[in-house]
């Protein structure tokens, strides 16, 4: 067993540093890698897309698609994971499921823009969700243990969610 003072990194672990254009002995001397004359043996070039003037491939090619600024950013949660919090003690099956009660238990760090619950894993307690949204796989896992699910009310015409 070595002493604290006797500590030392592994042979090989930490390597020094290349020092460039410091003299032709270093091995990286006069030019220090860059070649010779040209753009980018220079300081102070950014030519990270750069084709000599022409058109460059990233401008060229097509935009494609689009990103939608009303899309939900569910917070996922499975019907395992909440039943491994009520097996620990950390949920209360007999109180109702919620996004607050989720997170106070360490569930979830955050409730996002709503929590959707999927149905893998195995559900054994008679529980009460309410959330913003769940799968039909976790509605039916819940109600066959005897448990209940209250989503939102979603208006049939605007696809919104009613107050």
């Amino acid at each position: 067993m070595s002493n604290l003072n006797e500590i030392k990194d592994n042979d090989g672990s930490r390597k020094k540093r290349m020092r460039v254009g410091r003299g032709i002995g270093s091995g990286k001397g006069k030019t220090g890698g860059r070649g010779v004359k040209g753009q980018t043996s220079r300081t102070g070039v950014a030519i990270k897309g750069f084709e000599g003037g022409q058109m460059p491939l990233h401008r060229r090619l097509p935009k494609r698609g689009f990103t939608n600024i009303f899309a939900l950013d569910w917070n996922e949660v499975s019907l395992g994971r909440i039943q491994t919090a009520i097996d620990a003690g950390k949920l209360d099956a007999k109180q109702p499921v919620t996004e607050a009660t989720l997170v106070a238990a360490g569930v979830l760090r955050r409730a996002k823009d709503g929590v959707r619950v999927l149905g893998s894993g195995e559900l054994t307690a008679k529980i009460s969700l309410d959330v913003a949204h769940a799968t039909k796989s976790a509605i039916s896992a819940v109600e066959k243990v005897g448990g209940t699910v209250t989503l939102p009310a979603v208006s049939e015409t605007s696809g919104e969610t009613v107050a």
